[in-house]
């Protein structure tokens, strides 16, 4: 499935796939590094290293990781030297964390939508989901502290990220992945099973359950580089544009992939009788509007009045034509 044919303008000279093997590299090694067993400051216990196991299981070795690359292309977009050699070391510093952070809230809520109690789901990322391997209550709390470890990678207190920083990136992820974020967007897709929602419908379900934590990691990376606001508005277009089509192309691999090729369940939402854009709009229908999604995230782009925007374009042309 090709819904542009033609690398867009932002892209002249680009190469993304050299640009995502520096990030991936960053991210691949501080993820590696910050979800372990280690001593708590007050108190020196160690958290058991079952949970631990659960965790990196959850989170190494496996998964696209747009939305660490979505917090450093925003960055990259935004980032200004002006302030020195100091503040751009540190603004990379929150930067790098930030993307790990979105990247465990990601992986938790996928910890938790996979459970018998949600989506009852037996394949993630090419291997069984963590319920299978650990147990209900082993996934359970293995999610549950994703989440905390996210916002302490947000907080450190060696100074190398600044207080208004680490608040507003908070602020950020947590609006993102909350019940008018994530988390709702969740709570209304089960309660819409065997029901059919108009269009509207299914957009917010979307921009909340999907589309909100995209967002968010585009704006996140814009943050710590400092961006104006007349960027960060157009920032959140692009991010409310790509997060919605991601949404739109996973509705149509499901119906036009496998199992094997998505590294999950193909088939599962007709199984489960869910609303998708392919059941509303039919497989064209929802192309086209793919397509329709990823030009108006060019267009904010093009509105944002930033110089280094090609990151950021050529991640919403792979979210668009991605085959899994």
């Amino acid at each position: 499935m090709t819904l542009r044919s033609a690398a867009p303008p932002h892209n002249a000279g680009f190469d993304l796939k050299q640009w995502m093997q520096v990030q991936l590299h960053d991210v691949e090694r501080a993820l590696e590094e910050w979800v372990v067993s280690k001593p708590d400051v007050a108190t020196g216990c160690r958290a058991p290293q079952d949970l631990i196991n659960a965790m990196r299981y959850a989170v190494l070795d496996g998964g696209k990781r747009l939305r660490p690359l979505l917090v450093l292309a925003g960055y990259d977009a935004a980032q200004n030297q002006a302030g020195g050699q100091d503040a751009f070391v540190q603004s990379r510093v929150a930067a790098l964390r930030a993307a790990c952070a979105v990247e465990l809230i990601h992986a938790y809520s996928l910890v938790h939508d996979d459970m018998p109690c949600m989506d009852n789901d037996v394949l993630r990322r090419g291997k069984a989901t963590v319920h299978v391997k650990f147990g209900e209550a082993g996934a359970l709390l293995a999610g549950d502290a994703l989440q905390a470890l996210a916002f302490e990678l947000l907080t450190p207190d060696d100074g190398s990220v600044a207080p208004l920083t680490q608040a507003g990136l908070c602020g950020l992820l947590a609006r993102a992945a909350g019940s008018s974020g994530m988390a709702g967007g969740q709570a209304i897709d089960l309660a819409s099973v065997g029901r059919v929602l108009d269009e509207q419908h299914l957009r917010e379900m979307h921009q909340q359950k999907t589309g909100a934590l995209l967002r968010c990691s585009v704006l996140m990376g814009a943050h710590c580089a400092s961006a104006s606001a007349s960027a960060l508005h157009a920032l959140e277009i692009y991010g409310g544009a790509i997060g919605l089509a991601f949404q739109v192309v996973d509705d149509i691999l499901d119906v036009t992939s496998d199992s094997a090729t998505l590294g999950k369940t193909a088939g599962k939402d007709a199984d489960n009788d869910k609303p998708t854009y392919v059941s509303l709009m039919g497989l064209q229908g929802s192309q086209q509007y793919a397509k329709r999604l990823l030009d108006q995230a060019l267009s904010a782009l093009d509105q944002s009045g930033l110089n280094n925007t090609a990151a950021l374009a050529a991640l919403a042309d792979m979210v668009v034509n991605r085959t899994h």
